[in-house]
């Protein structure tokens, strides 16, 4: 099986892992939430590339607060302002499935007594009661790194050098995963041995290679 040049790279078995969170653990994306107030595909689809875009949202993962974002964008866009106020409350709605075999590997790695944990760029407010839903499997991890509340976000190395001192670990024997390629090239910036994830049976994959799954 091929592997990354950071898991190649390695020089020893890492002892500990940290996850991004957003469509690595759990699918994410605004349409899953405004498919079911906007009818028509083609409306949906210009009120994602227009209004609430993804570079509107990265504000609140940057530590900006809803209410403040939320008003500045419906002074631009009136029209839209009863669909732009549904994104705050309605924002866990926004957060799909788990990723298929995510919840599994994530099993085994506790099982093996492997130190899990996860670095998101994700709101300050919109966090703790999504934490909470999914408490199931954010319990298992020792600490999470949140981006909205840090003022810091992915991919700038300050926030892998953050959590790496919060965290107590070794840069050069943490594996870091995470689907975004610049967040990936910024952990590597700090020398975390940074996994792009495509998908469970790759990051499987790799993690066996690394020798953290048999």
């Amino acid at each position: 099986m091929a592997t990354s040049a950071a898991v190649a790279s390695s020089p020893a078995v890492p002892t500990a892992v940290i996850f991004d969170v957003g469509r690595v653990l759990y699918d994410w994306d605004p349409r899953i939430l405004y498919r079911r107030l906007i009818d028509d595909d083609r409306a949906l689809d210009a009120f994602l590339r227009d209004v609430v875009t993804h570079e509107w949202h990265f504000q609140h993962d940057a530590g900006r607060d809803f209410a403040d974002t939320s008003a500045e964008l419906a002074a631009v866009y009136p029209q839209h302002a009863g669909l732009i106020a549904a994104w705050g409350p309605r924002f866990l709605d926004s957060i799909g499935a788990p990723i298929a075999g995510m919840a599994a590997l994530v099993d085994e790695l506790e099982a093996a007594a492997m130190p899990l944990y996860a670095i998101t760029n994700f709101s300050h407010e919109f966090w703790p009661p999504f934490r909470a839903r999914e408490a199931a499997m954010f319990d298992r991890f020792r600490d999470i790194v949140v981006s909205g509340a840090e003022k810091l976000v992915k991919p700038d190395p300050a926030i892998y050098r953050l959590a790496l001192d919060r965290f107590g670990l070794e840069a050069g024997r943490t594996v870091f995963i995470d689907d975004n390629a610049a967040n990936v090239a910024g952990a590597r910036s700090v020398g975390l041995i940074a996994l792009h994830f495509v998908d469970e049976p790759t990051l499987r994959g790799d993690l066996q290679a690394l020798g953290l799954l048999t």
